[in-house]
């Protein structure tokens, strides 16, 4: 069997399920596991982000979707060489992935017609059922019931269940503009024993004003800027912990301001997922989670 993977995301799965030598194609943004770094290119995006900061990557952004461009190439040679029996994409969001129509377009191309399977979750549950779906596409069902049922135990075990005592939480998902974590970020925040202030559970990532984050009184800020590791999370924050009146915000008087590494664990639906519930378990709950942090995943600003 071959495989394409033009989703993150989904080469985490396929290499939880054991399939790792039957991917012949990924996108650019596909470094987990390292493994996955050795296979062809298919995918490339139009922005550099690594040279832009994140005001300049939000304009580039704009400037091609208004232009009527796309974010991403996809190399058709190169996918016509690796001949995929398989492709995994998304339809979930434009910039996040290549879009899911140009995948389908330019299968028709291809030698033999592809089963194109589409993951678009908004939800815990709906990453174990795209677990089951890639499963099921790849002929491994046994090891993804086997993985969901192991996930599924890991995210029932961190269900916090006390109402009162769930601090106020405000998740970043972009700095410049100022958005707000979506899709499963506010369920996450919930499992963990927060209440998620701005945030819409199952609904896209959202646009605010800095006024509602000072009216929302946060009681914890989560950086998690997509895409971005924790030490590029510190750096892009510089502006943000300038804006007036962040120095009166409940969470930085406490020190409970947080750098994220949204990349592995908050913007790709995939497995790792459930390891960021974890780190926020461990970060709005200390008292009742025993495991440390690691730098690379999560550092407390001061």
């Amino acid at each position: 069997m071959r495989i394409c993977s033009l989703l993150p995301g989904a080469t985490e799965i396929a290499f939880a399920l054991g399939l790792g030598e039957h991917i012949v194609g990924v996108t650019h943004e596909c470094d987990y596991p390292p493994d996955a770094q050795q296979k062809c290119v298919v995918v490339r995006s139009a922005i550099d982000s690594a040279r832009l900061s994140a005001g300049e990557i939000d304009r580039k952004v704009g400037e091609l979707l208004q232009a009527g461009n796309g974010l991403y190439h996809l190399d058709e040679a190169a996918l016509i060489a690796a001949n995929p029996d398989v492709i995994l994409t998304q339809g979930l969001c434009e910039v996040c992935a290549l879009d899911y129509n140009e995948v389908v377009k330019a299968a028709v191309r291809l030698p033999r017609q592809p089963n194109i399977v589409s993951l678009n979750p908004h939800s815990l549950a709906d990453l174990l059922d795209d677990i089951l779906r890639v499963g099921q596409a790849t002929e491994r069902v046994s090891a993804a019931t086997s993985l969901a049922a192991e996930l599924r135990q890991r995210i029932e075990s961190l269900g916090y269940r006390e109402p009162d005592n769930r601090p106020r939480v405000v998740c970043l998902e972009w700095f410049e503009p100022l958005y707000t974590a979506g899709h499963w970020v506010p369920e996450m925040v919930a499992l963990a024993g927060g209440y998620d202030v701005l945030g819409r559970q199952g609904e896209p990532s959202g646009k605010v004003e800095w006024r509602q984050v000072i009216e929302a009184r946060p009681e914890v800020i989560l950086l998690m800027p997509c895409g971005f590791d924790v030490r590029r999370t510190v750096k892009e924050s510089t502006p943000l912990r300038t804006l007036p009146g962040w120095q009166q915000l409940p969470a930085v008087k406490s020190g409970n301001v947080f750098a994220l590494n949204g990349s592995a664990y908050f913007s790709r639906p995939g497995p790792r997922l459930v390891n960021g519930l974890e780190i926020l378990a461990r970060i709005i709950h200390p008292e009742s989670v025993i495991w440390s942090l690691s730098p690379a995943d999560a550092a407390r600003l001061n």
